[in-house]
């Protein structure tokens, strides 16, 4: 295995979408509105959609959000890996985690699954710095550090994000997952709501939340306001944009803006980008 590969060059700011929804012309629509990465969660058609948007634009950086390691053998996901980075050198970054007992994974020794994946990953040459890994615990993050460009938390609050900063050190990957839901508070309460439900019902979820401070209270019955308000930025687009800013001042290296709800997620991410900092490219984006 090299570990002289630079690291992908992920810029500051990039999306949350779910495996089958970006098209290449969405790609194109995030690529020209000034976002530098397209984190794409899932497992079993995430491989083929990633070619497809990395074919569409020209310097997107596209990452796994994240391969789950029960589904996708190492072998075969490094071949991906390599062909991804031949054909689009520099712009592939690879995603892993052990996802969730909930979901019918074999959880009897996760961390060692985890382990074992990356030995096989450095046996087919897959650089160091070309791989992320899902973290929340102390443990994981360690790992990240130790054998990646670093770590992609999902659900965390910007406390947890300087946590995290400081088990990583200073010059690890921290991409940090923040979603956002535009519109007036008592819309986007229920808008947040909805989008944390299936992160509550899972055991890792709730412990780290725990660790977070969140009470038992917080978890139930759909989550407490407090809960919602600390993980869903929400407002106008200049409110919200401060509030996701926040993970970025609490030290994440990279914030991937997951609007929210799913259905249309590019008048949100349009909103966002000047309010974020962003320059568009010259064609304008399709709306």
């Amino acid at each position: 295995m090299s570990n002289t590969a630079a690291r992908v060059n992920l810029g500051t700011i990039g999306v949350h979408y779910v495996e089958g929804e970006p098209s290449p012309e969405a790609a194109t629509d995030v690529e020209r509105l000034g976002y530098t990465a397209v984190w794409i969660a899932g497992t079993r058609q995430a491989r083929t959609i990633v070619d497809r948007v990395l074919a569409a634009t020209e310097t997107l950086a596209v990452a796994t959000g994240v391969v789950n390691i029960w589904h996708v053998a190492a072998r075969a996901i490094a071949d991906t890996y390599h062909r991804l980075e031949a054909a689009y050198p520099g712009r592939f970054l690879l995603g892993i985690g052990v996802g969730h007992r909930e979901f019918g994974t074999d959880f009897r020794s996760p961390y060692q699954a985890l382990v074992d994946y990356l030995d096989v990953l450095d046996e087919c040459g897959v650089p160091k710095q070309r791989r992320a890994l899902a973290a929340l615990g102390p443990k994981v993050l360690k790992l990240a550090a130790e054998r990646s460009a670093g770590a992609y938390p999902f659900l965390v609050t910007p406390a947890y994000t300087a946590y995290a900063r400081q088990r990583l050190g200073p010059d690890a990957l921290l991409a940090v997952e923040h979603k956002v839901a535009l519109g007036d508070p008592t819309r986007t309460r229920a808008d947040g709501r909805e989008a944390i439900q299936v992160h509550l019902g899972l055991a890792n979820y709730r412990a780290n939340l725990a660790r977070m401070g969140f009470g038992e209270d917080d978890l139930t019955d759909g989550g407490s306001d407090a809960l919602v308000e600390a993980l869903v930025a929400q407002g106008d687009s200049v409110t919200a944009a401060k509030q996701l800013r926040t993970q970025l001042d609490a030290g994440a290296s990279h914030l991937v803006v997951h609007a929210v709800p799913s259905a249309d997620r590019l008048p949100s991410l349009t909103a966002l980008a000047p309010e974020l900092g962003l320059s568009r490219k010259a064609t304008e984006p399709r709306l």
